[in-house]
């Protein structure tokens, strides 16, 4: 392939979405064609972003397909893009779910049909560019610039208190980012640039003045406004609301790819910037990501209403990240790393089905159904396949992340595996007893028994995630390969921090 196209494919795949939304706005309100043209642009990006892993050089450490051009000289800001093995596959994974998003809400919006894919796909640029930017301004341009579309999503085509979801889901995320954005300004006062690459170099060779005294507010703030982004517990309480009262599509992007945002940032900026302060700050971070894996699962294990349930599981699994990133093991991260993508593969899964569902029934009680595997024999063997895959049954996708982080987590501290293997335990419990409670025993309730089964577009957007979570399972080594040298080169940090504390 031409270097060229390298050098634009970041471009292409971030703004082709924003593209296709301006495009849009000029087209009659006809719903069909609105949601045909939103399918084709988001399949066009998918398809682009396919060159990312296959032309990609996996022995490589630095970034690649790298575009750096001055942008405004005065903040000295630059359009400065790049991809390294794990931010690669976040922008696949995000390419990949939108096409399924588009899919899942072609029945369930009939009411301002053009508006909710302009969002759609203004959210999924943002998201890309989250991943891609290597410019802090740029990158806090697109983190933030994803809050408005999201909001919107829920506020406006969401359930029951979508306004008061909305408005905390915003509320939450904005203040949290003012944290990181007075960090990003102390960088560019002391450094004269926001390039994270010269950022990085300048910290490592120790010329910001008095940074060591600034360094670990510096790293707070950073880490509260990626904590409240995944959410780590105690910031977690706007997420199980915003995921009840958002539309399906909003819920996919929320699980699958938009709380992933926070454990790349906590991967990219504070180990990154920080290795000291992510090193001395570890033990509580891992102790907060415990109490999240096991907290989540409990309270996942009480929820009456199956969306909540799988709201709550996220909390649990993100909580596996969040250790597997501060083990700074390669085992951990590298597990870290495939269980966001394993996460996003299945979970977005779980809540496409939970949609299908609601569509039926307009309810997301547990209570309400009962022995479904009868009228819906398709669905349940969908259901049943993903929540296994969520479990971390051998052989699918959840497992090997899982495994890899608690090895890594073991290999830290012996305790941290222990308690951390427990969050497995609970995952299945709770998964396997809403499978049995909604799909085992007889038909409660007459209306289920003439449900109909998957139509043959539902099972468009459901076979390629089946898909992917048994690839993932059984050939795990096609996304670790790429991830490795990323994981390598943000640990070589911490192993001369290592070397340092045995010279003394």
């Amino acid at each position: 392939m031409s270097t060229a196209l390298d050098n634009s494919m970041l471009t292409l795949v971030t703004f082709i979405p924003l593209a296709g939304a301006l495009l849009l706005l000029f087209f009659p309100r006809r719903d069909r064609d609105i949601r045909l043209f939103a399918l084709v642009v988001s399949l066009l990006d998918f398809v682009l972003s396919l060159h990312l892993p296959v032309h990609f050089q996996r022995g490589q450490t630095a970034f690649q397909y790298e575009v750096n051009n001055l942008w405004i000289s005065n903040p000295n800001i630059h359009y400065h893009m790049g991809v390294d093995g794990v931010s690669m596959w976040l922008v696949v994974l995000t390419t990949f779910l939108t096409p399924l998003c588009v899919l899942i809400s072609w029945k369930s919006i009939n009411e301002r049909v053009k508006e909710f894919f302009i969002l759609l796909l203004v959210l999924q640029t943002a998201l890309i560019g989250v991943f891609v930017a290597l410019d802090l301004f740029l990158f806090y341009f697109f983190w933030e610039a994803t809050l408005i579309p999201m909001a919107l999503l829920i506020g406006v085509f969401g359930h029951g208190r979508r306004v008061y979801a909305a408005v905390k889901f915003f509320l939450y995320t904005m203040v949290a980012s003012m944290f990181m954005l007075a960090a990003i300004l102390w960088l560019y006062a002391k450094t004269g640039t926001f390039d994270f690459v010269s950022i990085q170099t300048a910290i490592h060779n120790g010329q910001i003045e008095n940074f060591g005294g600034a360094a670990t507010w510096l790293f707070l703030g950073f880490f509260i406004a990626f904590a409240v982004k995944v959410p780590i517990f105690p910031f977690h309480t706007w997420l199980p609301d915003a995921h009840v009262e958002a539309p399906t599509a909003g819920s996919v992007l929320l699980a699958g790819v938009l709380l992933k945002m926070g454990t790349y940032g906590m991967f990219r900026f504070n180990l990154g910037l920080f290795p000291e302060q992510s090193r001395s700050n570890a033990s509580w971070i891992m102790v907060l990501a415990l109490i999240g894996i096991i907290y989540g699962a409990l309270v996942a294990m009480v929820q009456p209403n199956m969306k909540k349930l799988i709201a709550y599981s996220s909390i649990s699994h993100l909580g596996f990240v969040v250790l597997g990133i501060f083990s700074f093991t390669q085992a951990g991260l590298d597990g870290a790393t495939f269980v966001m993508l394993a996460h996003g593969v299945s979970t977005g899964a779980l809540f496409m089905l939970a949609g299908i569902l609601y569509e039926r029934r307009h309810t997301y009680e547990i209570s309400e159904f009962g022995g479904l595997a009868t009228p819906m024999p398709v669905y349940a063997t969908f259901f049943l396949f993903i929540v296994l895959a969520s479990v971390g049954l051998p052989l699918l996708n959840g497992f090997i992340g899982e495994f890899l982080v608690l090895s890594g987590a073991f290999r830290d501290r012996a305790v941290y595996g222990i308690l951390g293997a427990s969050g497995v335990i609970w995952s299945a419990c709770y998964l396997l007893w809403m499978y049995q409670r909604v799909f085992y025993g007889k038909v409660t309730h007459p209306v289920n028994l003439s449900l109909p089964d998957l139509s043959g577009r539902e099972r468009a957007a459901l076979w390629p995630a089946a898909a992917v979570a048994l690839v993932m399972g059984v050939a795990p080594l096609l996304w670790l390969n790429a991830i490795d040298p990323a994981v390598q080169t943000a640990l070589a940090p911490f192993a001369q921090l290592a070397s340092k504390m045995v010279g003394r």
